[in-house]
């Protein structure tokens, strides 16, 4: 992956592609990654399907699957500040996808996440609202799609992400 090729020359340690659905970009990056990688979705239709493909004959290995809302998720003791990297594909707005995603993240990990391609700018992210959350955008990288990368350099306060839906209902930007 090209984004993670910005700030890494090794493949992250630990990875969680948050809102699996159907397992892009999750399923590829099991297949070109060597590290083990979680795959999360609220929809368990959505991670019976991951799992039941994690099964067939010659799927790629390492992975695991978890099925429940972010946040909820992100307080679990397996998951919370586990990983080095979390991936983003149509998961929500920014505001909703960085408050869901910034307690996977440990200290000093990596959000990358996908980008519409009217977003030239990065204006939809916004500095204030994501230092509140211990964010902080560093770059938009550009490999056939947008993909938006920003870092863990706070602690994510205690109460974000909010209850289930909160987020989504009042974003923080």
């Amino acid at each position: 992956m090209e984004a993670w090729a910005t700030v890494s020359s090794k493949d992250p340690e630990t990875w969680l592609d948050l809102g699996s659905g159907g397992g892009l970009p999750g399923l590829y990056l099991l297949t070109v990654w060597s590290t083990p990688g979680t795959l999360l979705d609220a929809m368990a239709k959505r991670t019976n399907f991951l799992s039941e493909v994690l099964r067939w004959p010659d799927s790629p290995t390492g992975a695991s699957v978890y099925n429940g809302r972010a946040e909820e998720l992100s307080h679990d003791a397996n998951l919370e500040e586990a990983f080095e990297l979390v991936v983003v594909r149509s998961f929500g707005p920014p505001a909703t996808t960085a408050e869901c995603a910034a307690r996977f993240l440990r200290l000093g990990g990596y959000l990358i996440v996908s980008e519409p391609p009217t977003d030239e700018a990065g204006r939809r992210w916004d500095p204030v609202g994501l230092a509140t959350l211990g964010l902080e955008r560093l770059s938009m990288v550009e490999s056939g799609a947008k993909l938006q990368v920003l870092r863990k350099t706070q602690p994510t306060p205690a109460q974000y992400p909010r209850r289930s839906g909160v987020p989504a209902k009042r974003p923080l930007f």
